[in-house]
């Protein structure tokens, strides 16, 4: 098994347990939906103080230009992209972050103090930049950071260990609510299925049957487009 299809077998199925600590709440909606969300575009139950938030978040600033950059190469670090849909960037995972860290105001510290973090721990120890550091590199780094003990709270833990934490929850979940990240997954979502009624030998068994001008409307599968019709009394007709 590769590198990728671990952390996607550890990860995807796992609870959020960083953005749980840092308050994040989503109501059902999808991260990435909100951070992609454009003023000129009517979202179905997005009331209007929402947009008018939505808005306003989205003409601020919260990471300059070097910030964004190095989550970009973090995030391919946590989650490397694959052929043929690519991987966090495709997925616009920085800027989902950087909305979340906008819209949750408690994230702030954790992301802009472990982003000051990595470039310093970076430069002590290969005397560059964690974005312009080797592979190799940054995964040594990252590997001194991704484990933290789980007998002990999350926020009581080193300021790195719960950026890491935070960041590869962000990544994995902004990827997998992603168009790009759902068709990595290969999910198609809800697809009719095939049913030809209760086996005969079972009815048998029952004593039971079905009616046969039932039979002909409900399981007559040259007919599963159509569109069922019922009469005034309620009596199906197609």
């Amino acid at each position: 098994m590769d590198r990728r299809k671990s952390i996607e077998t550890m990860i995807l199925g796992a609870s959020a347990s960083a953005l749980a600590f840092h308050g994040c709440k989503t109501n059902g909606d999808s991260l990435a939906e909100a951070a992609s969300v454009e003023t000129d575009v009517k979202y179905f139950g997005r009331r209007p103080e929402e947009l008018e938030r939505i808005e306003k978040l989205n003409a601020e600033q919260l990471f300059n230009e070097h910030e964004m950059e190095t989550i970009a190469v973090l995030s391919t670090v946590i989650l490397p992209p694959k052929e043929p849909h690519g991987g966090p960037i495709e997925a616009e995972v920085p800027e989902l972050i950087e909305f979340m860290g906008k819209d949750i105001p408690e994230m702030k510290p954790t992301l802009l103090g472990g982003l000051m973090w990595l470039d310093h721990k970076c430069n002590t120890e290969f005397g560059v930049e964690f974005k312009s550091a080797t592979l190799a590199q940054q995964k040594q780094l990252c590997d001194q950071i991704c484990w933290h003990d789980t007998e002990v709270p999350l926020d009581e833990q080193a300021l790195e260990i719960q950026f890491f934490a935070l960041m590869r929850n962000l990544v994995v979940t902004g990827y997998y609510t992603s168009k790009v990240g759902i068709a990595d997954l290969g999910y198609k979502g809800n697809m009719p299925n095939v049913w030809d009624g209760v086996p005969q030998d079972v009815l048998d068994q029952h004593g039971v049957a079905y009616d046969p001008e039932w039979i002909a409307k409900c399981v007559d599968q040259s007919k599963r487009g159509v569109i069922a019709e019922w009469d005034e009394n309620g009596n199906l007709l197609t």
